[in-house]
């Protein structure tokens, strides 16, 4: 990834589109710090990324990784990343966030639920809702999210765009790789990137009117009422990968 430079404020959601190989996934594991820039900075809420520590990064960022990546040990227990001492109201109200309360009390033992090495007692569907729920754990200020939808159904997609809104409802920030046009209802702004770099970014009815002229009308966004608070930001970020 090569030049990309944008910053985004409390309440907004970025939508990030484009071909495979195009330097998605890797611009979000920068934002996220699990990859660290060759060049360029990532900001959250006015300091480098690499300031905050590991413990503060997952107090303010949640991540959603494209290979979802689940733990032996309870439901519970993932949602909340495994803290020594949990927050059952906080938990429920992450699975809840996500959509998955109803799926989590379905189980035999509920949130007790056993889930297996790498979730392997779970389907790719319900591994994906189990790990949205740990990224909107605590209600993170920036939630990042890579291509959350690939293993859900209807109504699974419907509860990832609540998630979303929900998380720019509360002031939060939202960024989701997407491949599925859907959820792209639930932001308000979308990067479009080729082959490393940032083609298009802007307002989204903006960017798919200069992409698609074609098209009289795109997903509305749903967007929440403006929030006031911290911005997080990118700029001029290298690196390779997808």
């Amino acid at each position: 990834v090569q030049d990309a430079s944008f910053a985004m404020e409390a309440g907004h959601g970025l939508g990030i589109i484009g071909p495979s190989g195009s330097g998605k996934s890797t611009l979000v594991r920068a934002l996220v710090g699990a990859w660290q820039p060759v060049g360029g900075r990532v900001k959250l809420d006015g300091a480098d990324l690499d300031q905050w520590s590991s413990q503060e990064r997952g107090r303010h960022i949640g991540y959603l990784p494209q290979d979802v990546e689940l733990f032996a040990g309870t439901v519970a227990e993932n949602i909340s990343r495994f803290e020594p001492e949990t927050d059952a109201d906080a938990i429920i109200a992450a699975a809840k966030a996500a959509g998955a309360h109803d799926l989590i009390v379905s189980f035999r033992q509920g949130y007790e639920t056993e889930i297996g090495e790498h979730g392997e007692a779970l389907s790719a569907g319900q591994r994906q809702r189990i790990a949205l729920a740990r990224a909107l754990y605590r209600d993170p200020f920036l939630v990042v999210l890579d291509e959350p939808n690939s293993n859900l159904d209807m109504d699974g997609e419907q509860a990832l765009i609540r998630a979303m809104l929900g998380v720019r409802e509360r002031g939060g920030v939202v960024v989701i790789v997407a491949h599925r046009p859907n959820v792209l209802a639930a932001v308000d702004f979308i990067m479009a990137m080729n082959q490393g770099r940032v083609h298009e970014f802007g307002p989204k009815d903006e960017v798919f009117a200069k992409m698609f002229p074609m098209l009289r009308s795109v997903p509305s966004g749903n967007q929440p009422p403006k929030a006031e608070g911290p911005r997080m930001a990118a700029a001029n970020g290298t690196g390779g990968g997808n």
